[in-house]
């Protein structure tokens, strides 16, 4: 059957105009041969950028798929980062290809925190579901999942030197879990509101909250596992075993033990430091070295604290005592009297002191510190206003530090690819290159082949805007009721004119291209003819707009328009109608009424057979302009319809929603063609190019979209068949979790959760055993064929297998395995029904004797034990499969563990052989030489020119 109508498809091919997103924070990256302090990561949207601060430059995209970014780590190798999304996904990009490999579905919600350990081998998230995931990076799957906290996760923080995890969350507790036996054995409760934020001190030995008041809390950790072992315990173990009464020894233990919480570790309260800001905490943050600390609340004043090392405390301490026995010298002189020996007591104020503040030019979402050679501390801000600031602060002498405050000078700030708000109007030029849009502060002209800004100009907030024919000038209507015309060679303002008392909320070109007519909240529209005068300073003519008419209307206008054939001026009014009118003579013609709620937007089409009309009540009409009646009205959006427009010369239109979509529409057939999702918050406006090939939008998350036609066409049945696929994929994610046969809910569970992927990798398994099992039986058919025959038959081979490779069926079982995601793999084997397991255990055992994938296997294996304990133990025919792969698993285990130290022992053997030969150290050693090596010169080029 032909295609009676065909529709192509429009595909986003560019985001830009953000800097950086709101939701997720800033950090410092370093790329291959790339400076120190040089690149910074923030979010756009669903990808990250990776912006250049010298150059102001975006150098690296990592592109996400669909949902938003909300948070960002990178890797301590430096070459990582990963990447938290909003729906609960964590994805590692490496920074030197900008690709994703490593793919982490464990979180229901937003991915709240992030944290890797001190090698990068373990990550630690939270997220809004309140869950706590622990995953392994290098086997590529989750560890386990934490359960205790009631609210969102705000920090998770590795303790490298016990092997423990601590969590704060908005639910006012900070609890420390043991990854050993992955339970919470304390909960700290002396926080009266949410916990915002935390960071470790002193080598792990401090703890430092900030909470929704202006204290940041400090909390003293003393590892009581460590005091066991050296003293007074040991004497009492001994006494406990040499007491023979069993009650006696019960009531000794109950004497000696502490309580079940201080087994591992105690924390007290060791005081607070009072922060200026009298807001909540909205970040925290350390440098590496753990020597600065940085934090905001909601303004834009970052308060920079510095940690002191204990040789500079001792100093301080010394001072104040001389100060102290001074002034108690000179009382005892004034007085003749006794006076007693002064003592000082060390406060935390000693320990931890104000450093300096940096105020931004706006108020601050995120902040990151980073620690630089020769004593520079840099730091990165990310501007709730779509901006990026980078400060540095010369800490060369910390010892000084409290006598001399530093000064931070800013050394660079983003803010030229992007508008401080929100874009709200936007056009094409003539010619399709060129893109303007209008914020409340600023235009910007993009060219839409490199999206780079070609002109920026300051301007009154902007509500609508066009280019002057010609391509030269754009006019823009302002919410103070102006008009205002710039010349996009100069850069200038070339006239500002009082078109309106009220808001100018609609301007439109005359199909004549000779002048234009806007419309505003002064209840008038008034047309305008562009003129050419003489400047006042050069006898160069300049474009100017005349006033020759007013309409006087009796509501605000929210939009007008004029047909192509210029023979009627539809205006759309506060009172949920449109009127349309006489161009000529003004008089009117028509009234459209029919909306519950003020009609946004309106268009004509090209042979101006057509009007349609976008309300506030999430409806879009089509109206005939020959009689004025309402051909079609259609439910449009999930919210107010704020822009639509026709795609010239068809009767196809677009419309924008606050419900975050951008729909195109047939006018003739009144159907849905296609839905454009990527945008995150309302979508403002959009424009179509005069060619119809490119479609540009703009949003509430700061971002403008750039959409291009494809040649792909559109089926529409098949169009709705993706919809109701992509429904039922997130109702299969939605379902309940998997659960496993004698697990209790408790405060661990599995790591990764059910989703979509999960289930089609179970059925890959399931059809894999299944042509196993029939290749199995048709193998057996053709012996005995053979047998009855007395000779042998060919045997047809199986397709998918010959595509394969021609593998035997059992290797192509072990492929299908293998091909699952490593994350993936316990939910694909938990979701897979307990029938085939028996037959997957047998090809395990046969996998095992040919020491095929002997890890993958052994994984595998170990999990469907764990989870069919019951079934597989109570199934008799089962006990020969199971005693052959204990005794396979045992000894293909055991060659890899000979094979792996037998590599170990040699690389050891290597090394030692050439640091003999060679007389130089690996690793450490050799970059602590060079670091000594450095120091010297340092010294050296001192004493010269100290001398000079």
């Amino acid at each position: 059957m032909g295609l009676t109508k065909q529709y192509l498809r429009y595909v986003s091919s560019a985001v830009f105009g953000v800097i950086g997103s709101q939701k997720a924070n800033v950090a410092y990256v370093t790329l291959r041969g790339g400076e120190k302090g040089r690149h910074v990561a923030v979010a756009a949207c669903e990808h990250v950028f990776i912006w250049d601060v010298r150059k102001g430059e975006k150098v690296l995209i990592l592109k996400g798929i669909k949902h938003e970014v909300t948070f960002l780590c990178p890797a301590p190798d430096g070459n990582h980062i990963a990447v938290g999304y909003e729906d609960g996904a964590v994805r590692i990009f490496s920074l030197l290809s900008g690709e994703s490999n490593v793919t982490f579905n464990g979180h229901k919600t937003a991915v709240t925190v992030i944290g890797y350990d001190a090698l990068g081998a373990r990550l630690v998230t939270g997220s809004r579901d309140t869950d706590v995931i622990v995953w392994d990076v290098i086997n590529e799957c989750g560890l386990f999942r934490l359960k205790g906290h009631k609210d969102s996760i705000t920090q998770a923080l590795f303790l490298e030197n016990h092997n423990l995890l601590v969590t704060s969350s908005k639910d006012s507790f900070v609890k420390w879990w043991d990854l050993d036996t992955q339970h919470c054995f304390k909960t700290l409760v002396g926080h009266r509101s949410e916990v915002w934020g935390m960071v470790l001190l002193d080598q792990e030995s401090r703890l430092l909250t900030g909470s929704a008041d202006s204290e940041l809390r400090a909390w003293d950790i003393s590892y009581l596992s460590q005091e066991k072992d050296e003293g007074e315990p040991k004497e009492k173990k001994v006494k406990s075993l040499l007491d023979d009464d069993d009650d006696d020894n019960e009531a000794q233990d109950e004497a000696v033990d502490e309580s079940p919480e201080d087994r591992i570790l105690s924390c007290k309260s060791a005081g607070s430091i009072l922060r200026e800001a009298r807001d909540r905490v909205v970040s925290m943050t350390m440098d590496s070295k753990a020597r600065v600390l940085a934090c905001h609340g909601n303004e834009a004043v970052l308060e920079l604290f510095t940690v002191l090392s204990e040789q500079d405390v001792e100093r301080a301490m010394g001072r104040k005592l001389k100060k102290a026995k001074k002034k108690a010298a000179k009382l005892k002189e004034d007085t003749d009297q006794e006076v007693p020996e002064p003592v000082v007591q060390k406060t935390l104020g000693d320990e931890i002191t104000r450093l300096t503040n940096i105020k931004a030019s706006s108020k601050i979402r995120w902040v990151d510190c980073l620690w630089c050679t020769g004593g520079e501390l840099k730091v990165a801000l990310l501007l709730q206003n779509n901006t990026v600031e980078t400060y540095s602060l010369k800490l060369s002498d910390i010892k000084a530090m409290p006598r001399a405050t530093p000064t931070a000078n800013k050394t660079s700030r983003l803010t030229l690819a992007g508008h401080r708000t929100d874009a709200r109007t936007l056009a094409f030029s003539s010619d399709n290159m060129a893109v303007l849009s209008a914020s409340g502060d600023t235009v910007k002209v993009w060219n839409r082949s490199t999206l780079q800004v070609v002109r920026t100009m300051a301007c009154d907030y902007a509500l609508c805007s066009l280019f002057v024919p010609g391509d030269r000038q754009i006019i823009l209507g302002t919410k103070t009721g102006k008009l205002q015309l710039f010349d996009l060679a100069s850069g200038e303002l070339m006239e500002n004119v009082a078109a309106h008392e009220g808001a100018l909320w609609s301007v439109a070109l005359s199909p004549d291209q000779r002048g234009i007519v806007t419309g505003g909240a002064d209840k008038t529209v008034r047309f305008w003819d562009f003129e050419l005068v003489k400047g006042q300073e050069t006898e160069q003519k300049r474009l100017t707009v005349k006033h020759t008419r007013t309409l006087q209307l009796g509501e605000d206008v929210l939009c007008v328009k004029i047909s192509p054939n210029q023979r009627l001026l539809a205006v759309a009014l506060l009172d949920s109608t449109v009127k349309v009118f006489y161009m000529d003579t003004l008089k009117f013609f028509l009234s459209l009424y029919g909306h519950k709620l003020p009609v946004l937007c309106l268009d004509i089409s090209h042979d101006s057979t057509l009007i349609i009309t976008g309300s506030a009540d999430r409806n879009v009409k089509i109206w005939g302009l020959d009689f004025g009646d309402c051909h079609r009205s259609l439910f449009a959006h999930d919210d107010s319809v704020m822009f639509l427009q026709f795609v010239p010369k068809t009767h196809l239109f677009f419309t924008a929603g606050k419900d975050k979509k951008i729909k195109q529409w047939d006018a003739d057939k009144f159907q849905l063609i296609q839905t454009l999702e990527g945008h995150h918050r309302e979508v403002w406006a959009l424009a179509v190019s005069p060619s119809g090939d490119y479609l540009v939008s703009s949003s509430h998350d700061k971002s403008l979209r750039l959409w291009d036609r494809t040649r792909e066409p559109i089926i529409l049945d098949e169009e709705r068949e993706m919809e109701r696929e992509a429904e039922f994929e997130e109702s299969i994610a939605k379902e309940g979790e998997p659960v496993v046969p004698g697990e209790t809910e408790g405060e661990v569970a599995p790591a990764a959760k059910k989703t979509v992927e999960t289930v089609k990798a179970a059925e890959r398994i399931m059809e894999a055993l299944e042509l196993y099992r029939a290749e199995s039986r048709k193998l057996e058919e053709h012996k005995y064929a053979c047998e009855n025959a007395g000779k042998q038959l060919p045997l047809p081979p199986n397709p998918i297998l010959v595509a394969f490779g021609n593998v035997s069926p059992s290797r192509y079982v072990l492929d299908v395995i293998k091909k699952v995601r490593s994350s993936e793999l316990e939910v694909s084997l938990l979701v897979l029904p307990f029938p085939y397991v028996p037959e997957l255990l047998a090809l395990f055992n046969l996998y095992l004797q040919q020491s095929l994938e002997v890890e993958l296997v052994c994984r595998c294996l170990f999990f469907l034990l764990r989870i069919h304990f019951g079934q597989i133990t109570s199934n008799q025919m089962m006990l020969s499969v199971i005693d052959q792969l204990k005794d396979n698993t045992i000894s293909k285990v055991r060659e890899i563990r000979d094979v792996l130290g037998f590599n170990s022992a040699a690389l050891q053997f290597l090394q030692r052989e050439l640091e003999s030969k060679e007389e130089v150290m690996f690793f450490a050693d050799a970059t602590g030489r060079l670091e000594e090596k450095k120091k010297k010169r340092r010294r050296r080029e001192r004493v010269i020119l100290a001398i000079v």
